[in-house]
């Protein structure tokens, strides 16, 4: 039997990048296999992330860097893991690579998206915002290359990208490829999805044009958004003069996600910073159940406190509905009031929470996982969960416990 002293990383988020890197610094072969078309994760579609409020562009560069300055860390997007044989050392892996249309003659330059006749929702936006069939990921995306949608694309049929490009880069005729890989050891990073609005039907059901959720907030706000980071109501364009945040929703409760996620209220109070640059006089309503600031944030949380125009509820949402102009009615208690009652808004966010994404999409090992879908056990199999894989968690946390995750892995492998 023969031990491999490679190390497979799946997901190529914020956790699996710095794992990764932590790994082949000191020496070891790394392979990140991510089933986006770029690296960087949800971190990517932030506007700002804790603690520092950096935009995505400040962590994530540096680590791009280190990986194209580093032939230990090899990377592949739009794969999969389809299967895992082997024991602790002596992992055999395929991974199914999807066709990318768009090779590495690419220099994003854009013409290819100017003769493009297909729009499709873009799903980088939550669906706020449109591409291109053929459409750059994002601003700063890695690999810096196109990508074509082929559920949308018509293909060979139109062909107009092909004849637009003047570096051979688009084989519309690209396949499917699978390939075999040898590890001695395995990280999760699969990170998280947002809870699925749509099975919040007292929410709305996502059907509220003007209830968003919090995700779709960043997308607004950041300044490569479908609006350039202008905060407006989706239904209508409108400047919104008040605002309404929802917090766990879904959350907290046993119908749905029964634990809390941790940085969801944090997520809501940075996002009060967002409306207050734009809109200095915009009344903002905070309904809550408890707010969770740990640690540092504290002084955050009573920076938020101070502003006499967030108002913060302490009380449930009951129901959400909206009136024929697109205003949103909020029905919800006031539990120190002792009040139930209606309020109006131009916009209301939902604090939706973090769910594991292997609850939803499943995972090709096996792995012991909780109730809920978050990695709890594996490690006896060389096997290590990271980031959002593990717990809700915050960038800052997931990075700490990737450098974890990675230094077990060597364990692993040097024990064999």
């Amino acid at each position: 039997m023969s031990n491999s002293s490679s190390i497979l990383v799946i997901g190529g988020g914020f956790s699996g990048i710095t794992a990764a890197l932590e790994a082949a610094e000191v020496g070891y072969e790394v392979f990140i296999v991510e089933k986006q078309p770029y690296l960087g994760g949800r971190v990517t579609q932030l506007k700002h992330y804790f603690p520092k409020l950096c935009p995505p562009t400040c962590g994530l560069e540096i680590n791009f860097q280190r990986i194209k300055k580093n032939p230990r860390v090899k990377f592949f997007t739009l794969a999969e893991v389809t299967s895992i044989k082997g024991q602790p050392g002596n992992y055999d892996v395929t991974i199914k690579l999807k066709p990318r249309y768009v090779n590495n003659n690419c220099t994003a330059c854009g013409k290819c998206v100017e003769v493009c006749p297909v729009e499709r929702d873009s799903d980088f936006d939550f669906g706020l915002g449109k591409t291109k069939a053929i459409y750059r990921p994002h601003l700063m995306s890695m690999p810096m290359r196109y990508v074509i949608d082929d559920s949308v694309c018509t293909g060979s049929s139109c062909g107009k990208c092909v004849s637009a490009c003047e570096y051979n880069a688009i084989d519309l005729n690209e396949k499917e490829k699978e390939i075999t890989l040898n590890v001695g050891s395995i990280i999760c990073a699969t990170g998280w999805v947002p809870y699925d609005v749509t099975r919040l039907d007292n929410l709305g059901g996502g059907q509220i044009k003007n209830a968003i959720t919090n995700m779709q907030m960043e997308r607004l706000a950041a300044p490569s958004g479908p609006t350039q980071g202008k905060i407006l109501r989706p239904s209508d364009g409108k400047e919104p003069k008040r605002i309404a945040f929802v917090q766990c929703a879904g959350s907290r409760d046993q119908n749905h996600l029964n634990y809390c996620s941790y940085i969801c209220c944090m997520a809501s109070l940075k996002q009060c910073t967002y409306i207050r640059e734009q809109y200095p006089d915009a009344e903002i309503v905070i309904y809550y159940i408890d707010l969770r600031a740990p640690g540092r944030y504290e002084k955050f949380l009573k920076k938020i406190q101070e502003d006499d125009k967030i108002k913060m509820v302490k009380g449930k949402v009951a129901k959400l509905e909206e009136d024929a102009s697109g205003d949103v009615i909020v029905t919800a208690e006031d539990i120190l009031a002792g009040l139930k009652q209606e309020e109006k808004f131009d916009l209301v966010v939902l604090a939706t929470g973090m769910q594991p994404s292997i609850a939803v999409e499943g995972l090709s090992i096996d792995v012991t996982k909780d109730d809920q879908g978050f990695i709890i056990g594996g490690e006896e199999n060389g096997i290590f969960a990271a980031g959002c894989a593990k717990m809700p968690l915050d960038v800052m946390t997931s990075a700490e416990t990737a450098t974890g995750a990675a230094l077990k892995a060597i364990q692993t492998l040097v024990r064999r």
